[in-house]
């Protein structure tokens, strides 16, 4: 029973010790070279205006378009083909 037991263990531990500690220097110089040519997060890379607004400059808001307008839905088939098992989209059920 202890056989199995330590068995186990070390068959759970051996993947944690198969791994290697990664460089630190490699890893630091590849995403210092990389920010430059892809920035990414969150936070945009430039304001959305060059400069505030000046107090009493009439300010332009321009909503976007509604998502049926902006994202058309596709036009529909002909004619669509029988589903087949576990198919569901672009087809037609049987007997309909």
């Amino acid at each position: 029973m202890k056989l199995i037991l330590m068995t186990a263990a070390l068959v759970m531990g051996a993947p944690a010790l198969a791994h290697a500690p990664q460089d630190m220097s490699t890893t630091t110089a590849q995403s210092a070279s990389g920010d430059a040519a892809m920035p990414g997060g969150y936070e945009p890379s430039q304001p959305p205006m060059p400069m505030q607004p000046e107090p009493g400059q009439k300010v332009i808001f321009q909503p976007s378009p509604p998502v049926s307008q902006a994202f058309p839905p596709p036009a529909p088939k002909a004619e669509y083909p029988v589903c087949k098992r576990g198919e569901t989209d672009g087809c037609r059920q049987r007997g309909g």
